[in-house]
């Protein structure tokens, strides 16, 4: 599905774990596999620069990741200095990475509004689709649970669905992606329509059911012609809570999302949905920023 990977670490977030899975990631698609730490400028003095020792530190605990690389897949390893989204979207745009994969903990709106989000901020500002992995998961895997989920890491997508022109959207760039996958990194996906439980739960069965069933089945038949298994699903009540239960209940990789207000001053008073999966989901969120001018 994806083939020029970003892959952003921190060290903190222990997503450079990753290094050690070079071949796994080769085999989920991934051709050139650029790692990425940024480093803080080193201030003492009047003019700011490279803090050498920390570059040269983080360059070798990424060196594994040169180490195994299949035949024609290509690794690099770049450590950089200065504010850590301006340099991740320079990285991206000289390789060209059709995805970018990082580290957020989960976190409530409050947290971000007062400490920041590198993620939050890149949504803001790219055009490249964000995977974002969950350290505590990352940090718990054994080494056999870490190779398998980079070979699987897009295999059964999660694509909440309602119509929308954001949930149109984000069925349009599954299809792009996908047609362009070498190998058959996406399998699955279940298309997921969650109806607010409002109102009397008889009247929304017989009013809306069959609108849904025929709402679901166009992106259902456009993402099936591309040789995936698609299901759907629909389900009642809290959006966010039905989406995260769905995921748990299905052999899920990551829950899909897109939203134009992520981040945006109107969260503040009013949290998207896109924003409060992103903030609370145990499972990777596939997150594709809106169309940019």
């Amino acid at each position: 599905m994806f083939q020029r990977p970003l892959i952003c670490t921190d060290f903190s977030d222990n997503i450079q774990r990753l290094a050690n899975f070079v071949p796994s990631l080769a085999a989920g698609g991934m051709q050139q596999i650029v790692f990425l730490h940024v480093t803080a400028l080193w201030e003492e003095g009047e003019i700011p620069r490279e803090d050498t020792e920390k570059v040269n530190q983080a360059r070798d605990r990424l060196a594994v990741a040169l180490q195994q690389v299949p035949d024609g897949v290509e690794v690099k390893v770049e450590v950089q200095s200065g504010r850590a989204s301006d340099t991740i979207l320079k990285v991206a745009k000289t390789h060209q990475a059709d995805v970018i994969i990082l580290g957020t903990p989960t976190r409530s709106l409050l947290n971000e509004k007062l400490f920041g989000s590198t993620t939050v901020g890149l949504a803001q500002r790219t055009k490249t689709p964000l995977l974002v992995l969950r350290p505590q998961l990352i940090s718990a895997y054994t080494s056999e649970e870490l190779d398998l989920r980079c070979r699987h890491l897009f295999r059964y997508l999660l694509l909440p669905y309602d119509g929308s022109d954001p949930a149109k959207y984000l069925v349009q760039q599954i299809e792009q992606h996908c047609q362009n996958q070498p190998t058959k990194a996406l399998e699955q996906c279940l298309l997921c329509w969650v109806v607010s439980d409002s109102g009397r739960k008889e009247l929304r069965k017989s009013n809306q059911d069959q609108e849904i069933a025929e709402l679901l089945a166009a992106p259902q038949a456009a993402l099936a012609n591309l040789n995936l298994q698609v299901q759907t699903e629909v389900r009642s009540g809290n959006s966010v809570t039905q989406i995260l239960e769905v995921a748990s209940s299905f052999d899920i990789s990551a829950i899909a999302i897109s939203s134009g207000s992520l981040g945006r001053l109107i969260e503040w008073s009013a949290p998207s949905f896109a924003g409060e999966i992103l903030r609370r989901s145990w499972h990777p969120v596939l997150f594709f920023p809106p169309t940019r001018p």
